[in-house]
């Protein structure tokens, strides 16, 4: 894959990721732990498909064997971020939930410098401080609202971002290992999330229309993303990723609002402009002297 190609494919994978809030505004029935059971039920079964295709068919069973309590505890990480994020968008506006999840490469960077030593520039505490004024301004506002559902919602959503950074530092530690294969604990993953909200999802009452919708946030916008951003970070630098997954943000914002009517509030939107601006800056930068470093 060459760069080119694999900036398109990172970006297509944002791109895929950023559907889920429109799409879940147009499920009729299923609310929930329902809609976080079914999306990683069909999330689940592609990726044992796609994987048994690409690894062989006794993928997991060689994962479990060799992959130790790493995989384990990666896996634990994607229950979390698949589980909360859905049920966030329950409580809560998709800019809220999408903004929130947005300080991930922040926290990445500080779960990375606690666990693993890794020294923070400068350009990364301005840029967490400016995140922090940002995310002041856009729940400030709420406080006064009295809402309970958005703060509940805010809540469940910061778990997204939190659960990222720690499982993003444990694959940075653990992928100079050959033998270390982390890619099966998003099926793992998928597949606790779906055993864990089945209970309290039951009775299910998806109707056909509900599990079309569902399905589509599987597979398109879940398995599939996911397998093509792992390509594409084969090629592109890690500040690339992280500038590039920010389109996320953006997409899903702008989806939200043109096909559910979810219109930013001023706080959210000014206040998510500068978590969004200190993000980009912080990646920008990094990557222009990585650039710079590159004979």
């Amino acid at each position: 894959m060459t760069h080119r190609r694999a900036v398109w494919v990172m970006a297509a994978a944002a791109l895929m990721w950023s559907i889920a809030g429109v799409v879940t505004r147009h499920v009729q029935s299923a609310q929930g732990f329902e809609l976080s059971f079914w999306r990683s039920a069909f999330n689940a079964l592609a990726l044992a498909l796609l994987l048994t295709w690409l690894r062989g068919p006794a993928v997991l069973a060689r994962a479990i064997a060799g992959g130790g309590r790493a995989l384990w505890v990666s896996g634990l990480c994607w229950c979390v971020m698949f589980t909360a994020f859905m049920v966030a968008l329950t409580l809560t506006t998709v800019a809220n939930v999408l903004v929130t999840m947005a300080i991930a490469p922040l926290l990445t960077a500080l779960a990375a410098r606690i666990a693993l030593g890794h020294r923070l520039a400068a350009r990364t505490w301005a840029a967490i401080c400016v995140a922090g004024i940002g995310i002041v301004w856009m729940y400030g506002q709420q406080l006064g609202t009295g809402d309970a559902r958005h703060w509940l919602g805010t809540a469940v959503a910061l778990a997204v971002p939190v659960a990222a950074a720690v499982n993003w530092t444990l694959l940075q530690h653990h992928r100079a290992d050959p033998r270390s294969d982390m890619l099966p604990a998003v099926l793992i993953g998928a597949l606790l999330s779906a055993a864990l909200t089945l209970p309290l999802a039951w009775p299910l009452a998806t109707n056909r229309h509900d599990l079309a919708l569902l399905a589509l946030l599987g597979v398109v916008q879940l398995a599939i993303p996911c397998l093509m951003a792992v390509a594409a970070a084969r090629v592109l630098a890690a500040p690339e990723v992280s500038l590039l997954a920010l389109l996320e943000v953006l997409f899903g914002v702008v989806w939200a609002w043109l096909g559910a009517g979810e219109a930013p509030s001023p706080s959210v939107a000014g206040g998510g402009l500068l978590v969004l601006a200190a993000l980009v800056a912080n990646e920008a930068l990094a990557l222009r002297r990585t650039v710079r470093a590159v004979p």
